[in-house]
């Protein structure tokens, strides 16, 4: 009995002293939607990343709200493609976010760059495979980094690691994460490749210069841009270029993206064989969270499988 008693004390005293926790994982803000479906994947079990670029917005055109400039200023750990994408957040990141470590994942080991592409008709043989060493500042390079499944691979490897070195308590979550998410990655590119494999030398005209990435991963045949810039809607020059360069390369598809008005396909479509289609860089309407990403990418290659397959 008194060593029933003894124990009882010593446990009703211990619930009198704190029991250590954990500390809270890092204040993580991201840029856009597809950039934060891979961070959010890589905290799940720990935390979730604040979303900048939220919904159909575009961070083509986009300003920062108050509740976004406080995140930013509370942030620990943020992160960006890099100044060619996200132009909006250079003022912001040197003004409101000084004391926080900055991830630029165009400067991520393991990530491949691609150039952005001048004019609005492009040979397919210009692609350019490899420019791994291409000027992280430069603004022509494409900042759509995600749109290579390979590249999100080393996107999650760089997250894990800026995590890790933040919040160490919890970095072997952080790298098992990135583990499972790289395995699921390799499921993806796997399926998409085969998926991509009946339609790769069919042509195709997109809205903007945002696939290249896509494009290189899997040999697509595009032929062009509607506009190199979303935000500067092309003259009639360009799309007279554009209507020679349809009829030229034989292109199948005209391809809109969901945040901007289609108009524009639609009239450069008339009077050719072209049909259209729709693909997004971002995830417009795609629910925000770990399962963006792939939704995002088989989206864009079903898109193209139906609309260059005649489905």
């Amino acid at each position: 009995m008194f060593r029933l008693l003894t124990i009882a004390v010593l446990l009703v005293a211990g619930l009198s002293f704190p029991i250590a926790a954990a500390p809270p994982p890092p204040k993580v803000v991201v840029s856009v939607k597809p950039l934060h479906s891979l961070v959010a994947g890589i905290m799940q079990g720990a935390g979730e990343p604040y979303l900048l670029v939220r919904g159909a917005a575009s961070p083509h055109a986009f300003a920062l709200r108050p509740s976004d400039a406080r995140a930013l200023a509370d942030a620990q750990l943020i992160v960006w493609a890099g100044p060619m994408m996200e132009t909006f957040l250079e003022r912001p990141l040197s003004t409101l976010a000084r004391g926080a470590t900055l991830l630029t994942l165009s400067q991520s080991a393991g990530v491949r760059l691609l150039p952005t592409r001048a004019g609005g008709a492009w040979e397919h043989h210009d692609h350019d495979h490899g420019h791994a060493g291409h000027d992280h500042g430069d603004l022509t390079t494409d900042g759509h980094l995600w749109l290579d499944p390979m590249n999100a691979k080393a996107i999650g490897l760089a997250v894990a690691g800026a995590l890790s070195t933040l919040d160490p308590a919890r970095a072997a979550l952080y790298h098992a994460n990135a583990q499972a998410r790289s395995e699921e990655i390799d499921r993806l590119h796997a399926e998409l490749s085969a998926e991509l494999a009946t339609v790769r030398d069919r042509p195709f005209i997109v809205f903007h210069d945002a696939y290249h990435y896509l494009e290189d991963r899997y040999g697509l045949a595009t032929a062009g841009a509607i506009t190199v810039s979303p935000d500067q809607p092309p003259g009639a020059a360009r799309l007279s270029a554009l209507r020679r360069r349809i009829a030229q390369a034989g292109a199948v598809c005209i391809f809109a993206e969901p945040q901007f008005e289609p108009a524009l396909v639609r009239t450069l479509a008339q009077g050719t064989k072209a049909r259209t289609g729709v693909l997004d860089p971002e995830g417009a309407n795609i629910p925000d969270g770990p399962g963006l990403y792939p939704a995002l990418m088989r989206f864009n290659v079903r898109s193209l499988v139906d609309c260059l397959s005649g489905g």
